[in-house]
């Protein structure tokens, strides 16, 4: 039998997202089988430009995708969705072609799963790297590590903060990490003879507690975060990992946590992801970057 539904057309309009779109952006996630999450929409909705596309049978939104700012170095870009009722009609090449035109020349990174992937080749993302979710609860084995200290973020912990993670990310995203204290449960940071040498966060999504960011010199400075962000939760933990880190991933196994969904890290417009990978584990969200 024919479909009922109104049919969009090549030149649906796109328009600009806002935070009263909350609701109706958590729909679309559940209409696709994802949790609501409406706490990290809301976060995205403030700190990213979002743009949607509004069901022509008046039934919500047809589709959404975010896009977070880093300056002219980088955009990201997330949460590209589209209603299972309209899939498979072009909606998501409307919206990202509508997206690309809206960012002009600034290189663009976005996390690819399996069935997004040839969207985005046909687009001309290019793969860089790959990221390895990692579920379950912790229980650490062996003895520290690491002779560095860590301890819950302060308010004066935020500028030396937002320097770290400049060097590290390779641009500023001063408007996202001020918003962090009131997304985040709990913010770590980690020092050695006073110096800040890495930090981390952790937030709720559909039951578990989301590790992200987490940025460290090295892994024995990631697992003393991560130790300490699990002590604040019974909740199972949940992170997607830069599968470059393959230590902090066997580490990560070796506590019981189970391997998950991998992503695709993609980009358009250059070669990689600007900063400094080595000190990167994990993003706040795969879709911010």
């Amino acid at each position: 039998m024919p479909s009922s539904l109104p049919r969009p057309s090549a030149d649906s309009p796109v328009r600009r997202l806002t935070p009263g779109d909350l609701v109706a952006c958590a729909d679309l996630c559940e209409d696709r089988g994802w949790s609501r999450d409406e706490h990290r929409w809301g976060l995205l909705l403030a700190a990213g430009t979002a743009y949607g596309m509004d069901d022509p049978g008046g039934k919500g939104l047809m589709a959404t995708c975010v896009v977070t700012s880093y300056g002219s170095r980088l955009a990201a870009i997330g949460m590209l969705l589209v209603a299972e009722r309209y899939a498979r009609q072009g909606i998501g090449r409307r919206l990202m072609n509508h997206v690309m035109a809206e960012t002009g020349d600034t290189p663009l990174s976005l996390y690819a799963t399996a069935a997004g992937r040839p969207l985005y080749e046909q687009l001309g993302f290019t793969a860089v790297g790959r990221t390895e979710r990692i579920t379950g609860l912790l229980r650490p084995t062996g003895g520290r590590s690491s002779t560095v200290s860590v301890r819950p973020a302060a308010a004066e912990d935020l500028r030396t903060l937002v320097q770290l993670d400049a060097e590290v990310f390779g641009t500023d995203r001063t408007h996202v990490l001020a918003r962090l204290p009131a997304y985040a449960d709990h913010i770590r940071v980690a020092e050695d003879r006073g110096d800040l040498v890495g930090y981390a966060a952790t937030w709720p999504s559909a039951g578990t507690q989301v590790i992200g960011p987490l940025i460290a010199r090295d892994t024995a400075t990631a697992r003393e975060l991560v130790v300490s962000l699990a002590g604040t939760t019974d909740r199972p933990l949940r992170t997607d990992v830069d599968a470059r880190h393959s230590e902090l991933l066997d580490w990560f196994k070796e506590c019981g946590l189970q391997s998950g969904p991998t992503t695709t890290l993609m980009v358009r417009g250059t070669s990689g992801l600007p900063g400094d990978w080595s000190r990167r584990y994990t993003p706040l969200t795969v879709a911010m970057g």
